[in-house]
């Protein structure tokens, strides 16, 4: 079986994938999921699930709810089920089924190693294949306790960080031109990433766009001064400067690429 929490809470078998209708027991098993192989407390589960305003009764609901995952998770000769009764609160024990996270984890892990050891092509794939596990946002909007909001912290800076890795693979790998739109969308989605920028000017520069590049170089300036009242970092200078002082030529040295 697989669990998938990156998006829509899912589950997935021989049978397909299926989801569950009700919010709550939802946000009840992405918690479990989240925390999997780790004891929830009983407390930090009603804070989940209902945040500061729990109903009368929330324990006898609570129990209702794990009744109801419970039951949407056993499959014919699985026993009990993942998710066990432990002392203060409850588990859900992975075993050998599979978790998106963690395969969303191992692909970006490999993907820093291929690139640390200049293997683009294969750090291009590692980093598409966990990009292709992010479904959607979880939860969207209904995340009220620290464990979910956490988690979609995460998960957010988690996406950006293999987005901008991504790009620099694949400029390393010479495809600067194909970028340029990507880029340019990332980077107006994202106005204080600077990575983005210099990624973007990058491209631009070697595609012969040199009044371009520098014109993203100033949009990110403003924005970082109009939000944050923040000059551009080193590397958004570095990169600027080198564009100033190249002479035309139509590629930066290697270092330029570099995360």
């Amino acid at each position: 079986m697989r669990y998938e929490i990156m998006g829509p809470v899912r589950v997935i078998d021989e049978e397909g994938y299926s989801t569950i209708k009700a919010q709550k027991v939802e946000i009840l098993l992405a918690v479990l999921l989240v925390r999997s192989d780790q004891v929830v407390t009983v407390d930090q589960l009603i804070r989940e699930i209902w945040g500061e305003e729990p109903p009368r009764r929330v324990t006898a609901a609570l129990h209702v709810y794990v009744s109801q995952v419970r039951k949407f998770l056993k499959r014919p000769g699985g026993g009990d089920g993942p998710v066990l009764t432990k002392s203060p609160g409850y588990m859900l024990c992975l075993g050998s089924d599979e978790l998106d996270l963690r395969s969303f984890d191992q692909l970006v892990r490999k993907g820093r190693e291929y690139h640390r050891s200049r293997k683009f092509e294969a750090a291009t794939r590692s980093f598409e294949n966990a990009l292709g596990l992010c479904r959607g946002p979880l939860l969207d909007g209904v995340c009220r306790g620290p464990i979910l909001q956490g988690f979609q912290t995460w998960f957010n800076e988690a996406r950006l960080e293999c987005m901008e890795m991504l790009m620099d693979a694949r400029l390393a790998l010479g495809r600067h031109r194909e970028l340029i739109s990507d880029l340019y969308r990332l980077g107006t989605e994202h106005p204080l990433r600077e990575t983005f920028h210099r990624q973007l000017m990058l491209a631009l520069h070697r595609s012969d766009r040199r009044a371009d590049a520098l014109q993203v170089y100033q949009r990110a300036r403003r924005a970082l001064h109009d939000e944050l009242g923040l000059e551009p970092g080193r590397a958004l200078q570095e990169m600027q400067h080198a564009i100033l002082t190249a002479d035309n030529r139509p590629v930066l040295p290697d270092h330029a690429t570099q995360p």
